[in-house]
């Protein structure tokens, strides 16, 4: 079935996809290096419940510092402050992963930017696949 100008539907659909991706491309070089700024530029600091353990930690999940306050000494617990200190970064890694997430959802959907964080490529590529257009039966 044609439309006007003896396109498909098919068709149709494609190149309107083409273009809102050439859009993006362009919005993302124009807007892209300020943001990849900021985001590497994002540091989260987070404490543990008994304030005892603080982790600072970078954009990429890096550990910047670690403080421990002397009290920490007074309890002999070596697998308490194990977790504690385990807890507490990834509390931090998963507030700077918001972070970034946040800064680039102007130009990239938050679950696709999400998926990329945490290196699911199967997430990443169904993500793309739902935004192509359909085929039809009738498309070869």
């Amino acid at each position: 079935m044609n439309m006007a100008g003896g396109q498909t539907p098919d068709a149709a659909g494609m190149r309107a996809y083409a273009e809102e991706l050439r859009a993006t491309f362009m919005r993302l070089q124009e807007e892209a290096p300020v943001l990849h700024e900021k985001a590497r530029a994002v540091q989260v600091t987070e404490k543990s419940r008994d304030g005892l353990v603080a982790a600072t930690v970078g954009a990429n999940g890096d550990l910047i510092r670690l403080d421990l306050d002397p009290r920490i000494y007074r309890r002999q617990d070596a697998r308490g402050l194990a977790d504690a200190i385990t807890r507490t970064i990834h509390a931090a890694v998963a507030k700077a992963q918001d972070r970034v997430v946040e800064i680039f959802a102007p130009l990239v959907p938050p679950e696709q930017m999400r998926a990329h964080i945490e290196g699911d490529l199967d997430a990443v590529l169904e993500q793309m696949s739902r935004q192509m257009p359909k085929r039809t039966p009738e498309s070869p």
